[in-house]
């Protein structure tokens, strides 16, 4: 909450009439505590609450929340649904996105010689690691890699492939796929 009407105060963005919080009471207090005591915004915050299997169940509103009483079966709440619907959607997108990075990040970090100078100026260089590993050791000539140093970091990477790949396969199953 801060760091977005922060930004819209900053870039003298239009403000919501209304912010709707994926939360109950305790979301929507301090939501309302942050517009309202540390930025001086005075918008109206409602929240949606989940039952039990973790669906919408309620919107709640007001200072102190109480809930707004809508039909399951309206279009006003399925609406209120769609909308949670997405920014869960959106979240997990965000927090997979970023555990993947995080796992590029180890992964480059966990070579010696690797620091996050170079592993920036690779993955801006190649885009991605699995360019990193298809590149040839003159590939990194650009970014001031030598020879020694791209020959590691190719083998690192290319060698936990392969290390991956061979404990898929037992030594019967690859005997059993060369007699057929």
């Amino acid at each position: 909450m801060r760091r977005r009407y922060e930004r819209v105060l900053k870039e003298n963005l239009p403000l919501p009439d209304l912010v709707v919080i994926d939360g109950g009471r305790g979301q929507i207090s301090a939501a309302v505590d942050v517009l309202e005591n540390e930025l001086g915004l005075y918008i109206p915050v409602c929240g949606l609450v989940k039952d039990e299997k973790h669906k919408t169940a309620q919107l709640m509103m007001g200072e102190p929340p109480e809930v707004v009483q809508l039909p399951r079966d309206s279009q006003e709440f399925y609406l209120l649904q769609r909308i949670q619907d997405e920014v869960h959607r959106f979240a997990i997108t965000f927090h997979r996105e970023t555990r993947a990075k995080s796992m590029i990040v180890s992964t480059l970090d966990s070579i010696p010689g690797i620091g996050e100078k170079r592993r920036k100026a690779l993955l801006k260089h190649f885009g991605s690691l699995k360019k990193i590993k298809e590149a040839a050791i003159e590939d990194f000539k650009p970014l001031g890699i030598g020879e020694k140093l791209a020959a590691q970091i190719l083998q690192s990477l290319n060698g936990e492939a392969e290390d991956n790949s061979s404990d898929d396969a037992s030594p019967e199953a690859e005997e059993a796929g060369q007699e057929a």
